[in-house]
């Protein structure tokens, strides 16, 4: 059997924690920011943790399980 790649696109957009979390950035923070409130820009700057369904998605497209 010939190794599994990692998925390229997705190694650039997340991070492994220790634990062996996926941590990502939120969405809906490219641009028209002048309409979003100050309260919900400051909380899209926060990276999150995905778990669940798109968590196991995502950590069988970096090579993981």
């Amino acid at each position: 059997m010939p190794k599994q790649k990692t998925h390229r696109g997705v190694a650039k957009r997340v991070k492994l924690t220790k634990k062996g979390k996926i941590k990502r950035k939120q969405a809906w923070n490219g641009h028209l920011m002048t309409g979003k409130p100050g309260k919900r820009r400051r909380r899209l700057k926060r990276s999150v943790i995905q778990d669940g369904a798109e968590g196991k998605r995502l950590k069988r497209l970096l090579g993981l399980r």
